[in-house]
């Protein structure tokens, strides 16, 4: 019921906006506020701080991934991110609500509910962790509209007087059609950016529709995702699934390191260059799809990264369906991302249609329809750790604390198995590294799953493809083995065999006992100059182009003794890096070593020399 009948305010005020909200919900907010980049930031503060000052006002927040710059967790980590943190992360404001969970000081009358974190930011806040709903990106619009919320608010594009909801259409597109039919009513609120892509179609929100708009304020920068470096085991995951992808089939790509190289790799496809690499390859191969496109692909994704924006603007995206190249549910990105996608003729840019979730993620809802439009589709998302009976851990661990969550995935590999010729293919390295030393992402026994081992299809590691839709577990066992780092195939190896999961007399055959980093690099570096370390480009400049892959060798040697004297050693012993002296500089350092110089600067030193020392070996 209205219990105040719903304003039409264009206003510049946040203050006005939000004294509007609480009378009209008397004070009992349950708001509803969009994943990611569709946070109205100026009025999101301003409606908590508001909360924080009367605790009469009841502010109930129901959202997802809340975005936030990084704080360095090292000495070392701010003297890299802080001189460079506006231009890589944008002038994004700090989100009130989400400071005050960290500092552990949210008063009681606002509770914040997240189905989806910002990837390992919430680990150890018991607040957030309490306040953690898990479920299916599909089946979170559900549990919001549990809520029965009375406010919505969003960050709007806005173009000649008309509103898109431009970077999110993920839920909020399904609860202003449910407002319309008269199953919710809430009053919905916009700010207004002019730096999101006005994106039309399904995104387009009517003026009268939108209550409360804040414009003509001071505007906030777009939070901008950093994309990290594209590693050879990225490359090589990339490589291995780009032949999985047919010509005029359906894709969908995650986010991430490995989601760029897939994309990379496709474009290589298509530029007539895989097959090289392909055919050196040491490692299982599976799919035989190297052809350039032809037909090219249609994308239905929940998250349009710029993998597939890339994608799109060389051609390999171009399968139309119902007027579009791509469907996608939301999108959180990098400043030039944003600005490609504002910069894009409009009749090109009405080729990405923003959807909810409801339609990305799922095929119920003209069903048919999907069916035929989804052909040869091939979902591609990453987890964290795989088992070797084929359930993957993607979202939590061990202990429970929850490190991002389920979001689409699983909603994917229902599709996988629903849609004829559709294939779910999760990605992973086959290691990590953990207080200096390599372990096994394969692991005999998962301490938390995501997707279950009765839903197993494709699993691919650097070192080559498992196909295990529809093998018997003792298949599965061995296909999942022969994918590891040879360095732990046979205590796998072992464990199966105790648990009579597969013949005691099996033998890994030896095309499978060389996967190790040295095989990787020996088959890859020879096309280092096809293998970029930021394919899709970067907002790093060259010398911290240059700095991170040593700060990563620096942070993994440095959690044993026997890495720090490695380091120190190298920075003895090994030649010189051609750009030490500007990057030691950059980190706060002297150019040149000198007697007496710090540990942390000697260890810096080391970690430079040892890439040099990679670099020369090439």
């Amino acid at each position: 019921m209205i219990l105040v009948e719903r304003p039409h305010i264009r206003t510049d005020d946040p203050t006005d906006i939000v004294n509007r909200i609480i009378d009209y919900t008397g004070g009992d907010i349950r708001l509803a506020l969009p994943l990611g980049l569709g946070k109205p930031v100026t009025i999101l503060n301003a409606l908590t701080q508001a909360a924080v000052d009367d605790p009469s006002v009841s502010l109930s927040i129901f959202t997802a991934l809340t975005l936030e710059r990084p704080v360095p967790s090292s000495d070392m980590e701010r003297c890299f991110l802080e001189p460079a943190m506006d231009r890589l992360f944008g002038r994004y404001p700090k989100i009130g609500y989400a400071r005050m969970l960290h500092e552990g000081t949210l008063p009681p009358n606002i509770t914040v509910n997240e189905f989806f974190f910002l990837a390992g930011r919430w680990l150890g806040v018991d607040a957030a962790q309490q306040s953690y709903i898990s479920a299916n990106y599909t089946h979170a619009r559900d549990v919001l509209v549990g809520q029965s919320p009375n406010v919505m608010m969003q960050l709007l594009a806005k173009d000649k007087g008309r509103f898109s909801l431009s970077s999110n259409t993920d839920i909020s597109a399904d609860l202003l059609r449910f407002r319309a039919e008269g199953s919710l009513d809430f009053l919905f609120v916009g700010e207004v950016s002019g730096e999101l892509p006005f994106m039309p179609g399904p995104a387009e929100v009517v003026p009268s529709e939108v209550a409360l708009v804040l414009d003509g304020h001071p505007q906030f920068e777009l939070f901008s995702a950093v994309r990290r470096p594209v590693s050879e085991v990225d490359h090589a995951i990339g490589l291995h699934v780009a032949p999985l992808v047919p010509d005029g089939g359906t894709l969908q790509v995650g986010i991430g390191s490995i989601g760029d190289a897939v994309s990379h790799a496709l474009l290589l496809r298509h530029r007539g260059k895989i097959a090289p690499l392909i055919d050196d390859s040491p490692f299982l191969a599976l799919g035989d799809e190297t052809a350039p496109f032809t037909q090219g692909l249609y994308a239905a994704t929940e998250m349009l990264v710029g993998g597939l924006l890339a994608l799109f603007e060389k051609g390999v995206i171009r399968r139309e369906v119902n007027g579009a190249a791509i469907h996608a549910g939301f999108f959180v990105e990098t400043t030039d991302f944003y600005r490609r996608l504002r910069e894009m003729p409009a009749e090109r840019r009405a080729k990405i249609q923003m959807m909810p979730v409801s339609f990305t993620n799922a095929l119920y809802g003209d069903e048919g329809a999907k069916r035929t439009a989804r052909v040869g589709a091939r979902f591609v998302n990453g987890a964290m750790k795989a088992g070797i009976l084929g359930d993957v851990m993607s979202d939590m661990v061990k202990d429970g604390q929850v490190v991002s969550g389920v979001g689409g995935q699983f909603d994917f590999v229902s599709q996988a198995f629903a849609l004829e010729g559709a294939r779910s293919v999760i990605t992973l390295p086959a290691t990590r590294m953990s207080g200096g030393k390599a372990e096994s992402n394969i692991l005999w026994h998962l301490p938390a799953v995501t997707v279950p081992r009765h839903m197993r299809d494709i699993v691919v590691t650097e070192y080559g493809i498992a196909d295990l839709r529809g093998q018997p577990d003792a298949e599965v066992v061995a296909r999942m083995i022969a994918i590891a780092d040879s360095r732990f195939q046979e205590e796998l190896l072992d464990q199966a065999k105790s648990a009579g999961k597969i013949p005691a007399n099996y033998e890994i055959r030896a095309a499978h006992r060389r996967n190790s980093p040295h095989t990787l690099s020996g088959w890859l570096r020879p096309h280092r100059d096809l293998l970029p370390d930021f394919p899709l480009g970067t907002d790093f400049d060259d010398i911290e182009r240059q700095l991170l892959p040593a700060l990563a060798i620096l942070k993994n040697n440095s959690q044993s003794w026997q890495g720090r004297l490695r380091l120190f050693w190298s920075s003895l012993a090994l030649p010189r890096h051609d750009r030490e002296g500007e990057a030691m500089k950059r980190m706060g350092y002297t150019a040149d070593p000198y007697l007496g110089e710090e540990l942390e600067a000697r260890a810096l030193r080391g970690a430079l020399r040892m890439i040099a020392g990679k670099t020369s070996g090439n």
